[in-house]
């Protein structure tokens, strides 16, 4: 497209007479080369290719995980099948102080990625590490302070944080309605048929004025 842009001016200064019109060509035409003169020269078809080929089918977003901790690291298991088959270079981790993320290629035919950001506290780039295990990626983040993690990530801290905030509260009947709202909203039918019957008696309980010591 530029190349087509640039050969139409050079088609018009042949054309102009004018100065000053042939002054706004020129320098249309410089720039117009030296975009050119700065793009990135076009990949090679069998590159493109065997890039296509390397990256497998599609990819995979993971979202299963365990984890564990040590003094030293947070140790974060991955299962997949296989993986210890695939050349070291097609497990890729990259880490910053605050998160890392991984990259499997082409195992069976698929990527895998996962990544982590705004992890609990911040991790060693250099000591932490990836191990290959039969059917497992280790991901080794190597703990800048030898302390204990209560979870993962500042987002989990935070969401643990509003839901005890939810049931915290100085009136113990307002903490009890809060837990009886979160069980009917995550509950089975099942749940809500005895929620609401349990409401319902101790609605005309209250009405009759016969309220039992433990509500």
């Amino acid at each position: 497209q530029l190349q087509k842009d640039l050969e139409e001016v050079k088609e018009l200064l042949t054309k102009v007479t004018r100065k000053r019109l042939r002054d706004v060509l020129m320098t249309e035409k410089h720039k117009l080369e030296l975009e050119i003169k700065n793009q990135p020269l076009p990949k090679p078809k069998d590159v493109v290719e065997e890039e296509k080929s390397s990256l497998g089918g599609y990819t995979v977003k993971i979202n299963n995980y365990g984890w564990d901790q040590s003094d030293k690291f947070i140790k974060i298991y991955i299962s997949l099948s296989g993986v210890q088959k695939l050349p070291a270079e097609n497990v890729q981790v990259n880490f910053t102080e605050r998160s890392f993320d991984l990259l499997v290629k082409n195992l069976n035919g698929k990527n895998y990625t996962m990544t982590f950001n705004n992890l609990l506290k911040p991790i060693s780039v250099e000591g932490s590490s990836k191990k290959i295990k039969t059917d497992t990626v280790l991901v080794m983040c190597r703990k800048k302070r030898e302390e204990k993690w209560e979870c993962l990530t500042q987002v989990e801290k935070e969401s643990k944080e509003k839901e005890k905030a939810a049931y915290d509260t100085s009136d113990p009947s307002e903490g009890l309605m809060n837990l009886l709202k979160k069980m009917y909203a995550e509950g089975d039918d099942e749940m809500k048929r005895t929620i609401n019957k349990a409401w319902v008696e101790s609605r005309e309980k209250q009405s009759k004025g016969d309220i039992p010591m433990d509500i």
